[in-house]
């Protein structure tokens, strides 16, 4: 329902507008609201804060529709108005044309044309509030969405190209708050989403200083994608920066922070995966690589960085590792041998 207040001392226009728009007053498609001057305007806009249009004419007794209109933009800017005055009242019409005013119509009023003119202006009313929304929900969406999946969205070929995919060499990592479960079953909602925030936004920094991108928040898990130049020597650079800061944070509510970290690095699908009939898509990356990553940080200890023997020859003249064993992943044919990066 649209709220339309009618600022007029004129004591018949109220009832010339009821009769005139009785059908969408009943229909719940219009509720008027009427005012006798300037100042009760604003009173009523007080009550009614929702109120889309104001038609106000532009001499009135105690406060006159000019200085309502300057009011308005300043308590109301959301709100527009439609100013009513003689024809020959051009001098104030533009004054409040300049003033902000949306369009005028003239007396006596044409009802007909009124009735064009707020449509109009209800429909700009609309559109101003969408344009509004969508910037809001825009700015929801970034935290989020990464950059580039948005910088996707912003392309031509976003609509068409929804399940599209590509093969990529890439570094993914998975790192784990360990025993945050705990936490998690004895400490109230407010504690444990503020020091899994706490404890996410470091991870973040490091992943992003770089040139990571966070894929996604699971749990209490971060997984973690580099791509680019010496992807593999960078997610490691972040891992470990991550370990040793989180590990070096006090207690709180009994709880010492320590990660467990799964690096992999290989060709990896990358795209959208999800059901475009629902219209529910994550732009993720998928493969053996990803879950090899994975089942690493499950069998990594508190404070450690494990990696498989791929990954050790491509990394042990900049990394200092210490074979840590043999184990079976999960799903995963034969043993695989693990390194632990220290340094």
């Amino acid at each position: 329902m649209i709220k339309i207040l009618v600022a007029d001392d004129e004591v018949d226009l109220e009832s010339l507008i009821r009769q005139k728009f009785r059908r969408h007053i009943r229909e719940q498609k219009y509720e008027f609201v009427f005012a006798s001057n300037g100042k009760d305007a604003l009173e009523k806009l007080q009550a009614h804060p929702d109120t889309a249009i104001v038609l106000s004419d532009i001499n009135m007794p105690e406060m006159d529709g000019l200085t309502l209109l300057t009011k308005l933009s300043e308590t109301s800017p959301l709100t527009k108005t439609v100013m009513v005055s003689a024809y020959g009242d051009m001098e104030n019409i533009r004054t409040a044309m300049n003033r902000g005013a949306f369009d005028f119509v003239t007396k006596p009023v044409n009802f007909d044309d009124l009735e064009v003119t707020m449509e109009k202006t209800i429909r700009y009313v609309n559109q101003l509030k969408e344009t509004l929304q969508a910037i809001k929900e825009n700015n929801i969406l970034k935290m989020y969405v990464d950059s580039s999946v948005l910088n996707f969205m912003g392309t031509r070929e976003y609509e068409t190209s929804l399940t599209a995919n590509e093969t990529i060499e890439a570094s993914v990592a998975f790192i784990d708050i360990c025993s945050f479960t705990a936490i998690s079953e004895k400490e109230n909602p407010d504690t444990v989403v503020r020091l899994l925030n706490r404890y996410f936004d470091l991870i973040v920094k490091e992943v992003i200083a770089q040139g990571g991108v966070v894929d996604k928040f699971m749990g209490d898990c971060v997984m973690a994608i580099f791509k680019g130049d010496y992807h593999l020597d960078r997610a490691v650079e972040a891992c470990l920066a991550v370990r040793n800061l989180i590990n070096s944070l006090p207690s709180e509510h009994s709880f010492s922070p320590q990660v467990s970290i799964g690096i992999n690095a290989g060709e990896m699908v990358s795209g959208n995966i999800g059901s475009v009939t629902l219209r529910r898509l994550d732009y993720t990356v998928i493969g053996d690589v990803v879950n090899t990553a994975q089942r690493l940080q499950s069998v990594a200890f508190k404070g450690q960085v494990v990696i498989n023997e791929q990954c050790y020859e491509k990394i042990k003249q900049s990394f200092n590792c210490r074979k840590i064993g043999t184990t079976e992943l999960k799903n995963k044919a034969g043993e695989t041998v693990l390194y632990e990066v220290m340094d």
